[in-house]
């Protein structure tokens, strides 16, 4: 069985070298406006979402009420509750930010794409699928600031509710309603250029790690970081999805979910969106210089989600082509 490595991947490991060679690029002084660049983009990456949320879908999505549970309480109560378990055995500074950029992954929505594409590769219920991926991102904007503003204890972090939800309603709520609103004039347009459109997403995805590793590289927030913590960060990211993907396979048993619905569970309950999670740390870590290392356990686990589930599904489709 041959895999081919996520070039969206490697491009995220080319940003990230680029930023630390290069990383005067994302200062104050730059001629590059990369905040305006990354804030317009953000409000046009949640305008397309809308257009592209197809309401029929999600009606007849509606029905299968104990699989939505079960997917949202995976999303933003069992991963956080997981998390959470590890807190007592924070011994300093440095592992209490280690922790809490890993809280900040385990409270973020599914994401959307991927979620869908590998549930279809695998034969699991498609409606269901699209229902929940994106429905959890409607989730998370109000869910995920709620869960890290009880951790985020920050004097450089201004983290305030009113002005947090009023960014994320002109950012992010605002846009999508727009799009809805669209979505029967553009929709159609929308999903014929979906390639390009999820082309443009990726690009200001990259824009903004980029900035975030920058400014951490810019004011030493890596020197603190070993090889040791890599690999412990690392560990710790397979752990988490290996439970999360054990827990929800273990109460779709216990739920009786025929098997459609069992692999929507396992793979839509434990997706985390990089999407929402770099938008998110624009807005959520704005002054933080360790916005770099809030990134990093969710980008190691957006590579280790798409790696196993690709293999998990690759299997799946197999067994049932056999069958």
């Amino acid at each position: 069985m041959k895999f081919k490595i996520d070039k969206f991947i490697l491009s995220i490991i080319g940003v990230i070298l680029i930023a630390y060679f290069f990383p005067n690029w994302a200062t104050e002084d730059s001629k590059a406006p990369l905040n305006t660049i990354s804030s317009i983009g953000i409000s046009l990456i949640f305008f397309f979402y809308g257009l592209k949320l197809n309401p029929t879908e999600l009606k007849s999505g509606l029905k299968n009420w104990k699989l939505h549970i079960l997917v949202q309480g995976a999303t933003f109560l069992m991963f956080p509750l997981l998390v959470l378990f590890f807190r007592p055995i924070i011994q300093n500074e440095e592992q209490e930010t280690i922790w809490l950029a890993f809280f900040f992954l385990a409270a973020l929505p599914s994401t959307v794409s991927s979620s869908v594409v590998m549930v279809s590769i695998a034969k699991g219920s498609i409606p269901s699928a699209i229902f929940n991926a994106s429905i959890s991102g409607i989730i998370g904007i109000l869910i995920t600031p709620l869960w890290m503003g009880l951790f985020i204890n920050n004097p450089q972090t201004d983290f305030n509710f009113t002005n947090i939800y009023i960014k994320l309603i002109l950012q992010i709520i605002f846009p999508v309603v727009l799009g809805l609103l669209l979505q029967r004039f553009l929709g159609k347009f929308a999903h014929k250029h979906s390639s390009k459109l999820t082309l443009f997403d990726k690009s200001i995805i990259l824009l903004i790690i980029y900035k975030s590793f920058a400014e951490s590289f810019i004011n030493g927030v890596f020197n603190a970081v070993s090889i040791l913590d890599l690999l412990a960060i690392f560990i710790g990211v397979i752990t988490l999805f290996l439970i999360a993907f054990s827990l929800t396979g273990f109460l779709s048993k216990k739920l009786n979910f025929n098997n459609e619905d069992k692999i929507t569970a396992q793979f839509c309950g434990t997706k985390k969106s990089l999407v929402h999670g770099t938008v998110f740390s624009k807005i959520l870590f704005k002054g933080m210089s360790s916005i770099g290392i809030m990134l990093l356990p969710l980008m190691l686990f957006h590579a280790t989600q798409i790696l196993i589930i690709s293999i998990v599904a690759s299997k799946l489709a197999k067994e049932k082509n056999i069958n």
